[in-house]
């Protein structure tokens, strides 16, 4: 099978968007600027069947890859047949082909190959021919020094038995459709681990069955690392009786003494190798599906973060709460440039609040500050408490933000690289400014993993976490663009085609140059070509840019295309720009080529009349409620105001201004089934809940989302 009928099998997807968008990629074209630049070229494809394409492909080059690598060591060993060829290379899956492969795998000498080299396979095909009436007479042919007795050589041909039957493709592939379709996962404790601490969070499943099929990917990878930490044992248990009979009747064709033979056999194959391999690749499988069901929760969850309000280009002033330490205090301009910081000390053990409180209010003055950040971590709502405490002079709005990550920031290279003369506090207060200025272009600095908006991160595939949720900010950075002339290294790196090093000749050049006055000067930076500046070009944005279409997402390419229009219609670029009322009666049928359908004239229309438009929306400022300061002070009824801080697929947890979160169950999101929580709530949302149940002892609150 081609790669290009392969991937049409798996996606679904047209002959000609499939050859086009493989066309695309074989000219080092991005997930991205396909997406929004040759719609036409791929029929509208979007990013989600981009990339499903990109991924059937990459599995297809493995297995072909595999398929070379397994013929090349048949041919080695003189074993490949014409029949085994034309197995292999009609195969489209990597697991049908190591079943293929197995009774050929070079492996570690086994209890069957023991049996051989001592002369009872012979014998074994005796048994397997189930003709022979009297099989101790014949095996006492086979005794020998090592094998002493007609007992010790039915033994050891029934092994050589066991490994063929174990090899069977049918009877793997049976076997396999049992376990991952009707096998349990089971757990116990292990009594000695039991009462440890640790242990306590595990304890729903020190006694546990659930089928391995329907078990949600959050429960299984809580298994895994409870049985990883010591607290359980794990094991597979199904209706083995159904197996072993249907293997059985796959192999026992008679009655007798061979027939008992083989029984035998068939047993020990089943508990010796089949099982413990296939229960490992069932896990494997159920490991995979929990894998990306927590990966996609994960990206979800990142993706609303990264696109979450932005202040916009505003001064502020943040605070990194503390008690003993103090707060430390961080004045950022518009584009997040620090200009002051020191420390504060209003809570115990100093309680110095009138000279916190005089420091503010001088502080908000004199650097004419527009909004004020809040750290939401230890000592977050009392000074909180202290700030709304406090008469300003003109209007200031205070944000509560999320600590989350600020720490790694903090101490990574490229906080240190970015303020190699100030300690690690002010860093991280800097960053709890900026994601309020940004978050976005903040949190792109920072592992996705630290940022705590994922389930079970550490438990899940690091490759294919990591594959994931930088897809996720390429998809976000790109969506929303970025201002080539403030952005920072690390948001310029997932700009289509860009990467770390130009992103660094980008910032370099910017150093030495000044700010950037038009797209076409971005050609000047060292080592970035015109295929790079094709895929960069409409994600990056040149604000108050001569040329107004440069700080837009309309493509260069298409620039062309738009004085045509604007000439058309005897009017100039800027009076185009904006004027709904024109644009919308523009025939865009005039302008379709072969190059460019309605999709992209589209796209440039919607564009035109609110280039450069923030997709994102405005941020919106948040108050808990004063009289909530730990998980003592709720009662069961109470209506709170919250903001959802994590999303999974069992529900949502929510901030309620204290340290613990509440969790929203999916079954009380709504008064109907709940299949994605996504459909009801969105991180960083603010909500009112009801506190339903609170379990002091646990530290444990479950809530309800209140119709407003």
């Amino acid at each position: 099978m081609s790669l290009f009928n392969y991937i049409i099998k798996q996606t679904n997807l047209s002959s000609n968007s499939v050859k086009n968008t493989l066309k695309l990629f074989e000219e080092d074209c991005t997930i991205p600027f396909i997406a929004r630049y040759r719609k036409e070229m791929t029929g509208n494809l979007d990013e989600v069947q981009i990339e499903e394409i990109l991924k059937a492909k990459l599995y297809f080059e493995e297995l072909e890859k595999r398929k070379a690598s397994i013929l090349n060591s048949l041919e080695e060993q003189e074993v490949l047949t014409t029949d085994l060829k034309t197995k292999i290379e009609a195969t489209d899956s990597l697991l049908v082909l190591e079943d293929l492969y197995l009774p050929y795998k070079k492996k570690r000498k086994t209890k069957a190959d023991k049996a051989r080299e001592q002369g009872l396979e012979p014998l074994a095909k005796i048994i397997m021919a189930q003709n022979a009436v009297n099989i101790n007479q014949i095996a006492q042919k086979y005794t020998s020094d090592e094998v002493t007795n007609t007992l010790e050589a039915l033994v050891g041909a029934r092994l050589i038995i066991a490994e063929w039957i174990a090899e069977r493709t049918d009877i793997r592939d049976y076997i396999r459709y049992q376990f991952n379709n009707y096998i349990n996962i089971t757990t116990s404790s292990i009594k000695a681990k039991v009462k440890e601490e640790k242990a306590q969070k595990f304890k729903d499943y020190f006694d546990w069955s659930e089928s391995l099929k329907k078990i949600p990917s959050h429960r299984f990878l809580a298994i895994q690392r409870a049985e990883k930490e010591g607290f359980i044992r794990v094991k597979l248990e199904g209706d083995e009786d159904r197996i072993i009979q249907h293997i059985q009747r796959k192999v026992i064709k008679s009655s007798g003494v061979c027939a008992e033979q083989i029984e035998l056999a068939i047993a020990d194959s089943y508990k010796r190798l089949l099982k413990p391999s296939l229960g490992n690749e069932a896990l494997q499988n159920a490991k995979k599906r929990a894998d990306e069901s927590a990966i996609q929760v994960f990206a979800k969850n990142l993706k609303q973060l990264l696109l979450g309000a932005p202040l916009g280009e505003k001064r502020v002033l943040a605070i990194d709460p503390g008690f003993r330490t103090g707060c430390k205090l961080v004045c950022l301009d518009e584009s997040g440039k620090l200009l002051h910081n020191e420390t504060i000390f209003p809570h115990p053990p100093q309680n110095d609040q009138k000279t916190a409180i005089k420091k503010i209010s001088t502080l908000t003055e004199a650097y004419k500050i527009d909004a004020i950040a809040i750290g939401n971590g230890t000592a977050s709502r009392e000074t909180e408490a202290l700030v709304r405490k406090i008469h300003f002079k003109n209007e200031i709005q205070v944000f509560v933000v999320s600590e989350a990550g600020a720490s790694i920031y903090s101490a990574s290279s490229v906080a240190r690289e970015e303020f190699p003369n100030y300690d690690a506090t002010v860093r991280g207060s800097v960053s709890i400014g900026r994601r309020l200025q940004d978050p976005l272009a903040e949190l792109v600095k920072i592992d996705p993993k630290a940022i705590g908006v994922g389930q079970y991160q550490h438990d899940v595939d690091q490759n294919l976490l990591k594959s994931a949720l930088d897809r996720v900010v390429e998809t976000c950075v790109n969506a929303v663009g970025v201002n080539i002339n403030t952005a920072s290294k690390s948001l310029l790196s997932y700009v289509s085609g860009i990467g770390e090093k130009l992103a660094e000749n980008i910032v370099e050049y910017r150093a030495n140059n000044g700010a950037f006055t038009s797209r076409k000067e971005i050609k000047k930076v060292k080592r970035l070509g015109e295929k790079v500046f094709v895929q960069s070009a409409g994600f990056l944005r040149i604000k108050n840019a001569k040329y107004l279409l440069d700080d837009s997402s309309v493509h260069p390419e298409r620039y062309a295309l738009i004085e045509k229009m604007a000439k058309n219609e005897g009017k100039k670029i800027e009076e185009l720009i904006g004027n709904t009322h024109l644009l919308e009666k523009i025939k865009l049928e005039k302008y379709i080529s072969e190059e460019v359908g309605l999709p992209t004239l589209k796209d440039i229309v919607a564009e035109l009349k609110k280039p450069g438009l923030d997709i994102r929306e405005k941020a919106k400022v948040f108050t808990f409620n004063q009289n909530i300061r730990s998980i003592d002070d709720l009662r069961v009824g109470q209506l709170l105001p919250g903001i959802v801080n994590n999303i999974t697929n069992f529900g949502c947890f929510v901030d309620v201004g204290i340290k613990e979160s509440g969790l929203i169950h999916v079954s009380n999101l709504a008064d109907e089934f709940v299949s994605d929580v996504n459909n009801y709530v969105r991180l960083h949302q603010q909500v009112i809940v009801k506190v339903l149940e609170v379990d002091v002892a646990r530290k444990r609150i479950q809530l309800q989302l209140h119709k407003s």
